[in-house]
């Protein structure tokens, strides 16, 4: 059985008290990994690292360290097949998933970044004959950077990527239900030419490393993806000590359907953003809104598609769902269906767990429940959808905005001016329409309400991992 170990200082070294935590592979049930319980004094070598390797790495040249990025993201590329058949047996989710998305698109989040940080530009504002002003964006030093267990990878290096980028040195702390991408990454950095301390990776438990790591004094910005009563105290604690923090958390997305869409396009497309990654997405858009006069014939459609869905082990190319990440969560995803049963829902497809080794569940379609019970209002993030109806326009915004979250939505329609207006209306931070899940790493992502504060993305990120500077230069 393989033991993962901590990346510190360009090594990888045991746990300091020699704790360790096993690690499923949710396609099997089995233990095939354990990874480091880490502690306190894991963490402080870490920051001892970072802090030696801090002036080396931000006032190494920008072009310099851009090229080290890209050769991150080269070796990323080179080693796709790896790091693919590691996601896949640490989340669970299809290997040909993790090929074709999560891996390509963490090897561009750290070329997007080695290219935008060459194109970064400042600001400077002139005073003729009187003075001039610039701006500067200093990089903040040791930044911590917590990813969740959905995305490994992709999450992984869309956070870090910018903070390396800036100049940053980074402790970052991998969900420990999915810890082997992160693990394989390490070696890579040290391919690449990065120095000695820039990255630090711990493994452990949230509760422990990651609040640790939230905590410590030297840890000057935190960057949190996760559950929002996580993020919660993850906020709470980094204020305390007026530190940036970025928290990207839960959602319950709207994916309203309007009579006036394509409606096989709308069908197809909201299966995938039902049950991509069996729906362990905080995009998945779980709630439908369908607009009364076509609610039969979308339905119809709808479940057509949902019947071509396969469940099935992660290494088989047919599959279109593979496992949930842990038995845990499966208990939690069918306790939300037996809850809707109680609460007057009728399933139309699925509703079951799979009888198999391994933790896994039919993609399951409920209709019938009030707007405003709590299978509609809280996160499930499993292969659960509701169908609703609506009559207006009007209803359809209500109803989109009726829950705490405000992450995504996603409307169909063939109404240029509906599309904007609906799109202005609605309380998410990203808005689809006639698409899901296309993303351009120039704009800003992030989310309304509880689910979350700050942006991601582009610029966003960049500025999120500096501090500016203004200098006044008088003539």
């Amino acid at each position: 059985m393989q033991k993962v170990k901590n990346f510190i200082n360009g090594n990888y070294v045991d746990p300091i008290k020699g704790k360790y935590i096993d690690n499923v592979e949710p396609g099997t049930g089995k233990v095939f990994s354990q990874i480091p319980n880490s502690t306190q004094e894991d963490l402080e070598e870490a920051i001892k690292a970072a802090k030696i390797a801090f002036p080396v790495w931000s006032t190494m040249s920008v072009d310099k360290r851009s090229r080290i990025l890209h050769k991150l993201a080269d070796l990323i590329e080179t080693n796709l097949d790896d790091f693919a058949l590691m996601e896949s047996r640490d989340n669970g989710k299809p290997l040909w998933l993790a090929k074709a998305v999560d891996i390509p698109r963490a090897s561009t989040n750290f070329r997007f970044y080695a290219s935008a940080i060459v194109n970064f530009s400042t600001e400077a504002q002139v005073s003729e004959g009187f003075m001039v002003n610039y701006t500067r964006r200093a990089p903040i030093g040791i930044v911590g950077c917590i990813s969740p267990w959905n995305l490994p990878l992709y999450l992984f290096s869309w956070k870090i990527a910018p903070a390396l980028a800036m100049g940053n040195c980074v402790v970052a702390k991998p969900s420990e239900l999915t810890p082997m991408t992160a693990f394989l990454l390490g070696r890579l950095a040290n391919e690449a030419g990065m120095p000695p301390g820039v990255l630090n990776i711990l493994h452990g438990e949230g509760k422990g490393i990651g609040q640790a790591i939230v905590e410590h004094k030297s840890t000057k910005a935190i960057s949190f993806t996760g559950g929002t009563a996580t993020g919660k105290i993850v906020g709470a604690t980094a204020s305390q000590q007026f530190k940036k923090v970025s928290l990207e958390l839960g959602g319950k997305n709207p994916n309203i359907i309007f009579a006036d869409c394509d409606l096989d396009e709308a069908a197809k497309t909201s299966v995938k953003s039902s049950f991509t990654n069996q729906g362990e997405i905080c995009l998945c858009g779980s709630r439908i809104l369908i607009e009364d006069s076509i609610y039969e014939k979308f339905k119809t459609k709808f479940l057509e598609e949902c019947r071509k869905l396969i469940v099935g082990d992660p290494m088989d190319t047919n599959s279109n769902l593979g496992a949930l990440v842990s038995e845990e969560h499966l208990n939690k995803v069918d306790s939300y269906v037996r809850l809707a049963l109680e609460e007057g829902g009728t399933i139309l497809h699925g509703g079951k767990r799979i009888e198999k080794e391994g933790y896994y569940y039919e993609p399951t379609v409920i209709e019938g429940l009030d707007e405003h019970c709590r299978t509609n209002m809280e996160e499930i993030f499993g292969p659960v959808v509701t169908l609703n109806r609506f009559q207006s326009e009007e209803e359809a915004i209500d109803i989109a905005n009726s829950t705490r979250y405000g992450l995504s939505c996603t409307l169909w329609t063939s109404d240029l001016k509906r599309a904007h207006r609906v799109s202005h209306a609605v309380q998410s931070g990203i808005i689809w329409v006639n698409c899901w899940l296309i993303r351009d790493l120039r704009t800003p992502f992030g989310g309304m309400k509880d689910s979350g504060i700050g942006r991601e993305g582009g610029n966003e990120a960049l500025r999120f991992f500096s501090e500016a500077q203004n200098v006044c230069i008088k003539l």
